[in-house]
């Protein structure tokens, strides 16, 4: 039975077609803190570790389901992560940190770059066992991408920043080749990379194509999804800390942008946070106000057109979140205070977990979270 399956077992059907049974997992593809933020959230307090109860108790012939957590022997902060499949999974955290597993979580291996150490990676693009992208943010140099093809064991620097204006925030990859990464504004404008040989090399785009930016906007370093892909041209960029959150939206591989408001609040500690697309057209955005205690009440809106115009959940999660994403038809939302499932595309959600999370990444079969404290966990059992 895959996981998909049995999440819906163990909710209402309501709603449900049958053919969403048999859907496949979807993917979704974060440094020193920069002072004046907002490239960073801060540490939320720390929540229990156990599941609880969703809207309706499972029958009794599905087992409970939840985040199974499992042991990493490190403290660091995973804010980058990335799901391969149910056995294999990378992670990309606090102090210079990267993890691998093919075991499905029962050991993690300690991968980083040699010349990693104080580097903060927010983000990780892995293909396969062999094959992964790191991202390290922060200002000038700290901004790096490195990638590997033998599980970590020797990595290549495929960019590093020499503009100290700069400050990348996040990656994604359309394919095994090609893909993008993101910086705050630099001259009044976001700037993109683009690589077309897996990471080992790095342009900047012109900066023509994009639209300039508002006073104090750029993007929130949280999950690794500020900045997400699908199919084999759509990107979509999230920001905040302006006066309005916002949605940028390319067709063509990062050259040309459009630019859309978002009706989640934005300020110096909010906007949007992460961004999920099951198709080129609907897709999900998270955030809120990253401050512990602060509220969120309008933390998820949606799009049915590509990002053009945006909804506020009726029924959002009820605090701050940071990453989201598709599992088949159904959407999963992590912060530090709990995780959230919606199965209407993102309109209601309810919370499943309360235990801490930053980001969350699902791909073929397997489901993972991470955040705070060395904790990654794996969906079911």
């Amino acid at each position: 039975m895959t996981l998909t399956r049995k999440i819906i077992r163990s909710l209402p059907a309501t709603g449900l077609a049958a053919a969403t049974l048999t859907a496949g997992l979807g993917g979704t593809a974060h440094a020193a803190p920069r002072p004046t933020a907002p490239h960073i959230t801060a540490p939320g307090p720390t929540a229990p570790r156990t599941a609880v109860p969703g809207p309706t108790a499972p029958r009794a012939a599905s087992p409970q389901l939840g985040w199974t957590l499992t042991g990493t022997g490190v403290q660091a902060r995973f804010r980058g992560l990335a799901a391969v499949d149910r056995r294999t999974a990378w992670a990309a955290g606090s102090g210079g940190t990267v993890l691998r597993t093919v075991d499905g979580g029962r050991t993690w291996a300690k991968v980083a770059p040699k010349d990693a150490a104080g580097l903060e990676f927010r983000d990780v693009e892995a293909f396969d066992a062999d094959n992964a992208v790191v991202l390290a943010i922060g200002e000038g140099d700290a901004s790096r991408v490195y990638r590997t093809s033998d599980g970590g064991r020797t990595w290549t620097t495929g960019f590093r920043n020499d503009d100290p204006k700069a400050f990348y925030d996040c990656m994604a990859f359309f394919d095994r080749r090609h893909g993008l990464a993101v910086s705050d504004p630099v001259d009044g404008r976001f700037r993109v990379l683009s690589t077309a040989d897996g990471g080992r090399s790095w342009k900047v785009l012109p900066a023509a194509g994009m639209p300039a930016a508002l006073p104090g906007e750029a993007a929130f370093a949280a999950s690794g999804q500020c900045l997400v892909t699908h199919g084999s041209r759509d990107a979509w960029i999230a920001t905040g800390g302006g006066e309005r959150s916002r949605v940028f939206h390319s067709r063509d591989r990062g050259r040309t942008w459009t630019v859309s408001a978002a009706p989640l609040p934005s300020g110096a500690a909010s906007g949007v946070f992460g961004l999920a697309f099951r198709d080129a057209r609907h897709g999900v955005a998270v955030g809120g106000d990253y401050r512990p205690g602060e509220p969120s009440p309008d933390a998820a809106a949606t799009t049915g057109d590509a990002g053009r115009s945006w909804r506020l959940a009726p029924r959002p999660p009820a605090e701050y979140r940071s990453g989201v994403t598709y599992l088949g038809p159904l959407l999963i939302a992590v912060g530090p205070t709990g995780s959230d499932l919606s199965r209407d595309n993102g309109r209601t959600w309810t919370r499943f977990d309360s235990g801490s999370f930053d980001t969350v990444s699902c791909a073929h079969g397997g489901c993972w979270a991470s955040g705070e404290k060395g904790r990654i966990a794996r969906l079911g059992r």
